[in-house]
């Protein structure tokens, strides 16, 4: 960890050079538009409850040109015929935390209408090459800066429409795994009581999924390693305490697996959405274009993953994921 920080400023001043090239290529280079034949609509206009757009790992990267996979999502949502109540990636925002990486994100996300909110869950990307402290602040300004909020942790929770949105995170620097502390579990499981006391779903997000879940080992590396690819050690805890409640939706990433068998599986009473990479390769799926995620509807009787690829602004229905509210 001190290599990085020593070397931190080098990488800074590499991808403020990188920064200008793109921002070029990206005026001359080009550029993803998708088709606004199938535009983002609500199945039921008049009785949606709540929109939003759920990505995953879309990984900015300083140095080279990934940005356009982020900017073809967007392209899409500033198009939506329904209007989209919130616009979330489930960590790994960024692909190494510069300053560079998220101001790509900031600029980018201000350029174009995505919703009226926004819900950022750190990523082990978003936080391993630097002091922890200095990772929040990174996030948390680029919240507050788009948005007028003032967030200050990665750990936090905000109602949308009536409905709860539980974001967690990991409490300290690790490299691929996530360390839940026994306070976070005690909020969270606070959290979950009133947010589900009144039969509606709540929304938990999480980077990394649950251990043995949407397909792990083996959507990990080359599968081999049994205790790679979840959240860590504690996740027979975090298990526990979700699965204490009815109708929780706990959406991950982390594993870049494409649409398919593995996107979603019911965890006990827990309703697991593994969410593909935007910017990044995905593998293990039936479809692993870049640019996909989920055009989510939430609806008095159910809740409607409707899996989409922005790029060529067309949904994937033989994808869709329909969750039930108890």
């Amino acid at each position: 960890m001190q290599l990085m920080t020593w070397l931190n400023p080098i990488f800074t001043m590499l991808a403020s050079i990188f920064q200008k090239i793109l921002a070029v290529s990206l005026v001359f280079g080009t550029v993803i538009t998708p088709s606004t034949a199938t535009p983002i609509k609500a199945v039921n206009p008049d009785t949606v409850r709540l929109t939003f757009t759920a990505l995953g790992d879309t990984q900015v990267n300083a140095f080279n040109g990934n940005m356009k996979y982020f900017e073809a999502v967007l392209k899409d949502v500033d198009a939506a015929e329904t209007n989209q109540d919130a616009f979330m990636i489930v960590g790994d925002i960024t692909e190494n935390s510069l300053p560079q990486e998220w101001s790509f994100i900031k600029e980018t996300l201000l350029n174009y209408d995505f919703g009226d909110d926004l819900i950022f869950a750190s990523g082990n990307h978003d936080i391993r090459l630097r002091k922890y402290d200095e990772s929040v602040k990174l996030l948390t300004d680029c919240v507050n800066d788009i948005t007028g909020s003032d967030l200050d942790s990665f750990i936090y929770s905000k109602e949308i429409n009536g409905y709860k949105f539980i974001v967690m995170g990991s409490d300290r620097e690790e490299m691929e795994e996530a360390y839940i502390s026994v306070e976070q579990l005690k909020w969270v499981d606070a959290e979950l009581k009133d947010a589900t006391r009144l039969g509606k779903p709540a929304f938990v997000i999480l980077h990394q999924p649950l251990k043995n879940t949407h397909g792990l080992p083996g959507t990990w590396g080359d599968g081999s390693n049994p205790d790679a690819g979840h959240v860590g050690k504690q996740s027979d805890l975090i298990y526990t305490t979700l699965n204490k409640y009815n109708n929780v939706i706990l959406i991950t990433g982390h594993l870049h697996t494409g649409f398919g068998v593995n996107s979603y599986e019911k965890i006990g009473n827990i309703h697991g959405v593994n969410v593909p990479g935007a910017g990044k390769n995905n593998k293990d799926g039936d479809y692993c274009e870049f640019s996909t995620g989920y055009s989510v509807e939430v609806y008095d009787d159910e809740v409607i993953f409707r899996a989409r690829d922005y790029a060529k602004g067309e949904y994937l229905p033989e994808y869709d994921i329909y969750i039930p509210v108890e």
